[in-house]
């Protein structure tokens, strides 16, 4: 993504814009224990998460986001991000606590366009396409040509979307101070074939897998699921296996922040014109989480200490 150039902020959607180049894995994320000869990836600060807004509510989420976490962002810029026509608004967005491409459609969303949530960097492009399809993965967009770089999209087992991208003129992003989760729901009929998948592609590790978690954690207290989680240098992935019975709105969230402060973030979301949909709630491990909606309909999963895992 583009931190101050309009240029690079473009394919904002199409590759969730970090560029290709630079990258060693930010520090915040720790050793991933990953071979470098084994990923693509470039390091979790240039990995966004796709946010699309309800139309004509950009400025607001931008707003709403940066007065709760802090960064900054890009230029508002009207382009073309996908293959077939159409136009919408993109902004990068670049906060302590992670990465962000946002679109304001104009026209249409052409499928499968919204349901990929997170557009990860490779330092390869076409190596990462092949080695998403070894892995397992499908390939839902073949590949094309951007403004300033190529994308396509992939789909793991389980029906997890997210876009590969890759830049002509790589930027240069500071370190994240907390990575963010990318929050995946499965059936256990998906998980096993999932996290092959996964793991094969990112070149990551399983760091935790509870059997029986705490089902509070996703808002149902007194059951239990199973929560698993990965690390690579794409960055983190918490799994969740449930049986689907899921109270609004968990499932709807694709990514989760850790935050130092849980209860004074929360404030500050509010009062820039975020709702909290549930929680506060704290687990039996101390782990603090809560979710919320930015305005323009994002969902988002808070929690605080991110190195609980």
């Amino acid at each position: 993504m583009k931190r101050r150039a309009v240029a690079l902020l473009l394919p904002a959607l199409m590759v969730a814009m970090s560029v290709v180049g630079s990258g060693t894995p930010s520090s915040a994320q720790g050793d991933t224990g990953v071979a470098p000869d084994r990923t693509t990836a470039v390091g979790p600060q240039y990995d966004t998460t796709h946010v699309y807004v309800t139309p004509g509510t950009v400025d607001a989420f931008v707003a709403s986001w940066g007065a709760t976490f802090g960064g900054t962002h890009t230029d508002k810029v009207l382009t073309t991000v996908t293959p077939t026509p159409s136009r919408a608004e993109s902004e990068l967005v670049m906060s302590p606590v992670g990465t962000l491409s946002v679109f304001d459609f104009k026209t249409p969303v052409p499928h499968p366009f919204g349901a990929e949530r997170t557009g990860w960097l490779v330092s390869d492009f076409d190596k990462g396409v092949r080695l998403a399809r070894q892995s397992g993965a499908q390939l839902v967009v073949a590949p094309f040509d951007d403004p300033i770089g190529r994308d396509a999209i992939v789909q793991f087992p389980g029906g997890v979307n997210a876009q590969l991208y890759w830049h002509t003129k790589a930027p240069s992003y500071q370190p994240l101070e907390s990575v963010p989760d990318n929050r995946v729901y499965l059936t256990p009929d998906s998980a096993g074939p999932f996290l092959r998948s996964c793991l094969r592609f990112t070149g990551g590790r399983i760091v935790s897998d509870q059997r029986a978690a705490d089902g509070g954690d996703i808002g149902s207290p007194g059951g239990t699921y199973r929560r698993i989680v990965i690390r690579s240098a794409f960055g983190n992935t918490v799994v969740s296996v449930t049986d689907g019975h899921l109270p609004h709105p968990f499932g709807r969230e694709t990514t989760g922040y850790g935050v130092k402060d849980l209860a004074v973030t929360l404030r500050k979301a509010q009062s820039a014109g975020a709702s909290v949909l549930w929680g506060p709630y704290t687990g039996g491990d101390g782990r603090s989480s809560a979710m919320v909606q930015f305005p323009g309909g994002y969902v988002a999963e808070l929690h605080q200490d991110s190195d609980h895992r």
